[in-house]
């Protein structure tokens, strides 16, 4: 076999591969997808690549879940909030960090490093959570979170990397620390800064744990607990929602599971792909010329 044959083979080889690795990705998802507008009862016996019957009474069902709207402004609320605090106050301790002249900025960031390895547990959050007096408020879903260790070391070594010779001008034209970052340092951070803000947006949005233990006010529980509180309870149907459906489809627990991990996760997936610009986008390119 010449040089062109194997050539073809091995391309027609990495294709076929790189189908296979995409559907085995993309499937699960389209599974539930397809399964959580298809009949509970027809989809119980099994579906393949489309939908039985097609219905949108699993969606019917979880929007006429009561306090429904204003658990998911809960989420949204803490998820737009919190992200945008966390990326902001990381980036400006990072860039605090990467001047020699903060007194005790290498104890500060080994302090915070070492954090990330030793965890004092659960009771001593909880103590301090209510010291503080953050429990049963919305900082509670803010505060905790608002510096990263891992964010800080990221954005850290991003802005090390930056160059020096664009602050050093900005300062000679009279500029102080916190104008170089507000219009220098963070536009010029934006990929990691995109990047932080998807990873702690995707946690925001999915946390749940924070409003089990430091939120039992009703008023403050977000979608994903409440979520979670219907699936654990395993009989929901369409007569427990609404007298008048008693004759319609009835909603089968497991058909609620994959219409309420859609609307979970179909959030995430629309936002996903305006963020993922600045991944490739290079921002840095040009910036300093001779």
């Amino acid at each position: 076999m010449n040089y062109s044959k194997r050539y073809k083979v091995f391309e027609l080889a990495n294709v076929v591969l790189l189908f296979l690795i995409g559907f085995a990705s993309l499937y699960p998802f389209y599974y539930i997808i397809i399964y959580s507008i298809s009949d509970p009862m027809q989809a119980s016996s099994g579906i393949g690549l489309w939908p039985k019957g097609f219905t949108s009474q699993n969606y019917q069902t979880v929007l006429k879940i009561d306090n429904l709207a204003h658990a998911t402004f809960i989420s949204i609320a803490r998820t737009v909030i919190g992200t945008l605090l966390t990326v902001v106050c990381t980036a400006m301790f990072a860039y605090g960090l990467t001047k020699p002249i903060l007194p005790m900025r290498k104890f500060m960031y080994r302090t915070v490093v070492i954090s990330m390895y030793i965890s004092a547990g659960l009771i001593p959050a909880y103590l301090l959570i209510t010291e503080l007096q953050l429990k049963n408020t919305f900082l509670v879903y803010i505060i905790p979170m608002i510096i990263v260790p891992f964010y800080l070391i990221l954005i850290k070594t991003y802005m090390e990397d930056l160059p020096a010779e664009m602050e050093e001008s900005a300062f000679v034209e009279g500029a102080g620390y916190f104008t170089v970052f507000r219009k220098i340092a963070f536009p010029l951070s934006m990929p990691i800064l995109a990047t932080v803000a998807i990873f702690q947006g995707v946690n925001q949005w999915n946390s749940w744990v924070d409003n089990l233990y430091y939120a039992t006010d009703s008023n403050l529980m977000t979608l994903q607990l409440m979520l979670l509180n219907l699936i654990q309870t395993q009989s929901v149907s369409a007569s427990v929602i609404d007298s008048n459906l008693v004759n319609t489809i009835k909603v089968t627990p497991l058909s609620l599971q994959m219409t309420i991990t859609v609307v979970v996760v179909l959030p995430i997936l629309l936002v996903y792909p305006y963020f993922q610009r600045f991944f490739i986008k290079g921002i840095m390119l040009g910036a300093v010329k001779g």
